[in-house]
């Protein structure tokens, strides 16, 4: 009599959580840094500082930067829209930011060192898992660079690269301790250029076409990944906007998403740690999961932004949807963008709700 051994695949239950970066309810880092620990016991590998005060409006706080030059910046109404300005010469322009205090100060360098202060003071005291490391995010310039008059952005676009990364970037790296450092770029205005969502901010000074505009993009952030020095994590944030909690447009699937980070991967001078990619609620069909297939992460973690709050159902349904296309391909869960304008009171059931569907990481 032969026997046979069946072999049977167990597909991996997804691993972990990631916070995109900042933090409902929390005015302080010390505050985020609490409540994200609370909130998804042993499910972080990374701890953002939540983005506290002033930097809650992503990069409307940005706008600072540039202070000094008034004219350089877009002018808005109350519902941020692009109100209409005074044509000005490139010579005019060209004179302007010729004129403009140098070099441009961001910031992000100030901001995330007084917060590493709190990370490593709880780390001591034992509240930070010993492996957990300290999350910095960041825009990519495209992003700061579209609250800057059209005039003026590819002038811009070098001072300000140059003061986010050899300025904010290089600092945090020399004071913060590499092994204990990741740094996550927020690809944020990216989408909107390539769904041609131009209004009122989007549209790149760079490309005649959807593919050069496709290929200028990408090379810019695949250069800001290649800027994180060796040993320190970096991670990239595909994202489709939250004003309002909406997106800026709905995208029909991930494919242009999955398109995005492997010409990234392809062209960045470095490994990519992890991508975090939005899910919307309404979407649980194969289709929108489908471009995924052949994405070949590696060693690249892979977050979902699939848990949306009071819908346990529907996430579970998220996940095993993602789960039929990724097959044996592991991936963490989120929110489809940072939790700095979810309501407080929602955050109980997105940690409740993460917290059964992830396994914990450390």
């Amino acid at each position: 009599m032969t026997s046979t051994t069946t072999t049977t695949t167990t597909t991996p239950k997804p691993q972990g959580v990631h916070l995109v970066g900042s933090m409902c309810g929390a005015p302080t880092a010390a505050a985020a840094f609490d409540s994200a620990l609370s909130s998804f016991p042993g499910r972080l590998r990374r701890l953002p500082d939540g983005e506290p005060a002033h930097r809650g409006t992503f990069i409307g706080w940005q706008a600072g930067t540039f202070a000094h030059t008034p004219a350089l910046l877009r002018a808005y109404d109350e519902h941020f829209n692009a109100l209409p300005q005074p044509p000005i010469s490139p010579a005019e322009a060209a004179a302007v930011v010729a004129a403009m205090p140098k070099p441009l100060r961001p910031g992000y360098d100030d901001a995330a060192l007084e917060s590493w202060a709190v990370f490593k003071g709880k780390k001591e005291r034992g509240e930070v898992p010993r492996d957990a490391r300290f999350l910095v995010c960041l825009p990519t310039p495209f992003a700061v660079l579209c609250l800057v008059r059209p005039e003026f952005q590819e002038l811009v676009e070098p001072l300000y690269e140059e003061a986010l990364v050899d300025g904010c970037l290089r600092r945090i790296m020399e004071v913060v301790p590499r092994e204990e450092l990741a740094v996550q770029w927020d690809v944020a205005a990216e989408p909107m250029a390539l769904e041609r969502v131009f209004e009122p901010h989007f549209e790149p000074w760079f490309g005649s076409g959807d593919e050069e505009m496709f290929e200028g993009l990408v090379d810019r952030v695949a250069r800001m990944v290649g800027k994180v020095g060796e040993g320190v994590e970096v991670g990239i944030h595909v994202c489709y906007g939250d004003m309002g909690h909406k997106h800026f447009v709905e995208p029909k699937d991930m494919g242009l998403m999955a398109r995005v980070v492997r010409e990234i991967k392809r062209r960045a001078a470095r490994e990519i740690d992890w991508v975090h990619m939005p899910v919307p609620k309404d979407r649980d069909d194969e289709a929108y999961f489908a471009p995924l297939r052949g994405l070949e992460l590696g060693k690249t973690e892979l977050y979902l932004g699939l848990v949306h709050a009071h819908d346990k159902a529907g996430t579970e349904k998220r996940v095993k949807t993602a789960q039929t296309v990724l097959g044996s391909c592991g991936f963490g869960v989120a929110t489809e963008c940072g939790l700095g304008r979810t309501p407080v009171e929602d955050l109980a059931s997105i940690a409740e709700i993460s917290c059964r569907i992830a396994e914990p990481v450390c």
